[in-house]
This record gives C-alpha cells, sequence and structure tokens, in this order.
C-alpha cells in the first residue's frame, strides 16, 4: 500500500492524506495512481479507512487487512481528483444516507487549518478532537483519526465548528450522534441475508432467505469482494441451496458450508464458489431446518438443526459432519438441547449452542415470538458430549439467538426480548448481564480483535458496542459491559432491520439488512459496511477472534490446536 502525504508552507497544524495505490495481498485489483490530488477530503477517506494501520510512524500493517483497507478508500474519495468517490456518491448512498455529508462534514473542519484561516479555529478543533485523557492532536491528520477512534467525541461542537468553513458541500444539517462512515452495498441477489462469513482474502459470502421483492426461498449464495463488488460468479447456485438459513461458515481448506433451510440440507461450495455438494444437498444427520454452522479446530462442521425428526417439528438436535464427512453424520441430543439456534467454537473446542425454546410461544408467521419465552445454553465437548453444567440457563436469556466467544473464551449472548447481553465464562457461569439502555431486540454479536463486543440490533436498526474483558482497550472509566456507542447505538438510515454482524482483517463491520420493513415482512437489501470502525481480527474465525500480527511468518494463526482460557 501506498499513500502521499503533505503538509503545506504557512502552517504546521494542516497535515494532508490521500491513498496512491495499493499492491497485491488483499481481495483486490492491484491498483495506482500516476497523478494524486491531496486535500481535506482525501484526508478524511484515508484516515477513516485506515485508521486501523495508522499509528507514530505513519501507515503500515498486515496483509491482506492494509490492502483492502487502501482500496476501501476508494470508496470515500478518488485520489485522482480529490472528489467523493463512486461509492459514497451512487443511489445507495448519496443522498440516501448520511455518510456523504459526514465526509463533507469533517473536511470543512480539516479546512479550519489551511494557510490563512483563522488559527484559533484550527486550535478549537484540535482541542476538541482531543480523545478522554488523551492527548490533543498535533496537525489534522490525527485529529481526524482520533475522531474516527473516538466517534462520540464532541459532535455538537465541532459540528458547530464546521460550520465556519463551506469549502466542501454536502455538508451535515445536524449535529450526528457519532462520526461514523457508513456504505451500503446491494449486488445482485443480496437479499434478506440471514448472515456472512469472510474468508482469507477479505471476500464477504453471505446466505440469503429470499428472492428479491418476495418471501419466495433464495437459490443463491452471494460473495461480494472487500469493497463491494460480486466476485466469484456470484450469485452461486446450486449445490442444494433453497433459502439460505441463518448460518454460514468456512472450513481449513476454504469451502463454505451454508445452511439450506427451505432444503433441509448443507450447501458446500469451493473457495472458488463452485458447489461441491449433490443437487439436494447434504441431508446426512436427519436434518430438518439446519441453521447455525461452525467449524472447529480439527475441521468438523457442526450444524444447529433447529428441529431435528425429519417431518416432526421436534426439540432438534446438533448435527456433526466428523473432518467435514457428511457419510460420518453425528447426531448430538440432550445436555438441554431445544430448538438450538446458534453455534460457536471456544478455544477448547467446545461447541456453545443457543436453545431459542420456541415450543408454546405465541408466533408470528415470521417465527418471531411474543412474550417471555425463556431459553437456554448448550454446551458440548470435543468428544461430542453436553458438559455437565449443561444447560446454562439465566432470566436474562430470553429467546437468545446468536453468540459469539471472545479471545478468553468468554461466551457473549445477546438475548432479543430482554434486550441485554449476557456473558458466560468458560465454566458456563454467568459472569453479567448488560441491559441495553435503548429497547433495539438485540438478534447477533461480534466479538473484534480488542475483544469489544459489537451487537447488531433487530428491532431497532443499530448497531451498540460494548466493553469486553480487556478494558484496557476502552475509554478510561469503562468496565467490562460498558456502553462505548450512544444510547440508540450507531445509526443510519442505510442500517435495516439486521440479523448478523461480521468483522474483517480491515477493522470494518459488515451488517446483514434482513427485513427492510416489520409489516409486513420485507425482505433487506444488501450489506452496510461501518468503515474502519473495529480492531481487525483474523478471517476466517480460529475460532476464537485473534487480531492480525505485524510480527512473524503469517499474520493470522491457523485453525487447528487450541487456545488457553
Amino acid at each position: 500500500m501506498r499513500y502521499l502525504e503533505v503538509v503545506p508552507p504557512g502552517t504546521s497544524a494542516l497535515r494532508l492524506r490521500s491513498v496512491v495505490g495499493f499492491g497485491p495481498g488483499g481481495g483486490v485489483r492491484e491498483r495506482s495512481e500516476s497523478a494524486v490530488t491531496v486535500n481535506e477530503f482525501t484526508t478524511v477517506a484515508t484516515t477513516y479507512a485506515l485508521a486501523q494501520f495508522t499509528g507514530p510512524r505513519g501507515i503500515s500493517g498486515p496483509s491482506p487487512g492494509l490492502e483492502n483497507a487502501a482500496a476501501t478508500s476508494y470508496n470515500l474519495a478518488d485520489p485522482a481528483s480529490g472528489k467523493p468517490g463512486g461509492v459514497v456518491t451512487d443511489r445507495n448512498n448519496g443522498t440516501k444516507n448520511d455518510t456523504l455529508a459526514t465526509l463533507g462534514t469533517l473536511a470543512n473542519l480539516v479546512a479550519l487549518c489551511a494557510p490563512g484561516a483563522d488559527s484559533g479555529r484550527c486550535q478549537d478543533l484540535l482541542r476538541l478532537a482531543t480523545p478522554q485523557h488523551g492527548s490533543t492532536p498535533g496537525d489534522t491528520a490525527q485529529a481526524v483519526l482520533d475522531l474516527a477512534r473516538n466517534p462520540r467525541l464532541a459532535t455538537g461542537k465541532l459540528y458547530a465548528l464546521a460550520g465556519r468553513a463551506h469549502t466542501y458541500t454536502p455538508a451535515l444539517t445536524a449535529a450526528p450522534e457519532a462520526w461514523v462512515l457508513a456504505l451500503h452495498y446491494t449486488a445482485p441477489d443480496v437479499y434478506a441475508p440471514g448472515r456472512m462469513a469472510i474468508d482469507a482474502k477479505g471476500n464477504v459470502w453471505a446466505s440469503n432467505n429470499w428472492l428479491p421483492g418476495t418471501r419466495n426461498p433464495s437459490p443463491y449464495v452471494t460473495v461480494q469482494d472487500p469493497v463491494g463488488n460480486p466476485v466469484l460468479n456470484s450469485p452461486i447456485s446450486g449445490g442444494g441451496m433453497k433459502a439460505g438459513a441463518w448460518g454460514i461458515a468456512i472450513d481449513h481448506a476454504g469451502s463454505v458450508w451454508v445452511p439450506s433451510y427451505a432444503g433441509d440440507a448443507m450447501s458446500k461450495y469451493s473457495p472458488a464458489g463452485k458447489p461441491l455438494s449433490p443437487a439436494t444437498g447434504f441431508r446426512n444427520g436427519d436434518l430438518n431446518h439446519p441453521q447455525g454452522t461452525a467449524v472447529d479446530q480439527r475441521g468438523n462442521i457442526w450444524i444447529a438443526n433447529f428441529y431435528g425428526l425429519k417431518g416432526n417439528r421436534g426439540q432438534g438436535s446438533v448435527v456433526v459432519y466428523p473432518h467435514g464427512d457428511p457419510s460420518k453424520a453425528i447426531t448430538i441430543k440432550g445436555g438441554g438441547l431445544d430448538h438450538p439456534f446458534s453455534l460457536q467454537i471456544d478455544g477448547y473446542g467446545r461447541a456453545w449452542v443457543t436453545n431459542a425454546r420456541i415450543n408454546g410461544a405465541k408466533l408470528l408467521d415470521t417465527r418471531v415470538p411474543r412474550g417471555h419465552v425463556g431459553g437456554s445454553v448448550t454446551v458440548i465437548g470435543p468428544d461430542f458430549k453436553p458438559t455437565s453444567f449443561s444447560p446454562v440457563k439465566d432470566e436474562s436469556l430470553d429467546w437468545p439467538l446468536a453468540l459469539a466467544v471472545d479471545s478468553r473464551n468468554n461466551v457473549w449472548v445477546p438475548s432479543f426480548l430482554s434486550n441485554s447481553v449476557t456473558e458466560i465464562g468458560p465454566s458456563g457461569k454467568v459472569s453479567g448481564v448488560y441491559r441495553l439502555p435503548t429497547t433495539i431486540a438485540p438478534w447477533s454479536v461480534a466479538v473484534d480483535g480488542s475483544d469489544r463486543v459489537w451487537v447488531a440490533g433487530f428491532g431497532a436498526p443499530s448497531v451498540s458496542v460494548l466493553c469486553g474483558v480487556n478494558t484496557s482497550a476502552c475509554p478510561p472509566g469503562s468496565a467490562t459491559g460498558s456502553l462505548l456507542t450512544p444510547p440508540h447505538g450507531y445509526r443510519s438510515s442505510s442500517i435495516q432491520h439486521l440479523t448478523a454482524i461480521q468483522l474483517d482483517q480491515s477493522g470494518n463491520v459488515w451488517l446483514a439488512n434482513n427485513w427492510s420493513k416489520l409489516v409486513p415482512p420485507t425482505g433487506g437489501e444488501g450489506l452496510v459496511e461501518l468503515v474502519g470502525a473495529a480492531t481487525p481480527v483474523c478471517t476466517p474465525l480460529t475460532p476464537v477472534p485473534a487480531r492480525p500480527s505485524t510480527t512473524g511468518p503469517t499474520a493470522c494463526p491457523t485453525q487447528t490446536g487450541t487456545r488457553p482460557g
């Protein structure tokens, strides 16, 4: 990755940046510019896209996250012209969300430090962009970086200050709740996406519930490159896909496993997008509406079998394909399994499974319950037997759907109906229950490379972030479970009702717009990306989150072995 940095004569506070190009190594094609414009707008775009790769010595970091982040900057700004990029101005973004206007407002703040400008206003910018208990930025590049990493900083005062400069339009017409940049991508047949998985190159694979404009089962799995373009001949059909469920996982060979909800089967695709499963999919294990899917350290494929009994809506089971071999399917019952929905693997090779417990609930025709439902978590050891402390129960577990494991093997479970996130320690004891201040009906969760917990809201489209067990990665005074976002979370008009959230090696946050309307249920459109907002994680999961390393022979660990608790 190559970038240009300029400090114009006449001021030491104005530092401008622009990406010049990037080489091979990521999931995008190499690009280089023969002529580059460096201005306030490219400074904001470059700084946000590369926020997780910027340090005292400049911009650097491991591949492919660095190259993919540089490519993302092109979506925000064109380094050749210095004007807004093609994505931020397209039909999905442009006037449809506040991202272009937020870029303009931030660029106007940078312009306050231009030669000849009022030096007092420039100093006001640097002062207001100072993180809590942090150092005052010495220049505009650092100030924008501090805002990218601390999006809640002085939103009202900075908005008012930006109004003193009129260099860039459009600009915000009201103060934002946070300085966050969201991009909306609508590649063909990415409709009602259920869940995503991100491969080693940064490509985003998605299961899709319905065909566009309908509630008919989608036969497609879709793949987008790190900058949102369809790749690998996406949309991909075949392999038994019929309504992609809430589950998708990538195995050690890079093959992608996707549950076919309406097909009662598992579909498998090669890293190049070729179907590897039969036309009806793999049905071994008596699959009945399979959902969550995960890969453990030994290459076993774990499947949350929602109903479990063919032709009968039973309590469900967990099915394992040892080393990815469906013919050797193992069916696991007991341990409190009751309509298993999601599962994730911890560092010891154990599978943590949410039990949605829909029996007896008053259901909508879309399977969203009303009233108190309850729920639990089952833990299954690498010997394929439920642990002695299963199921884990707590009053806070009220229709738990997704879950995620942090680097210390704590498990984070959002509950849709109790509007809370429950932290469960490696021994199965509840460590904390964190109520969200606004009712968002949380569905999904992901943990970043600093163990911060990202929560996707379905009822109220939003993203909330909780401080995790690594409190040193949070603002001073934060405790585990502290809310790091505004009470309503990060919001954008592009964010619809979310069922999934995933993080990539560039620190981008990917969101699945599953529904666009609740009544009548209408499929959501495409994926949304929060640019550079999270600490990067290795992809695919290994299986617990690990931050890509800048040292050693590879940036990320392999998927084999175990991790200490």
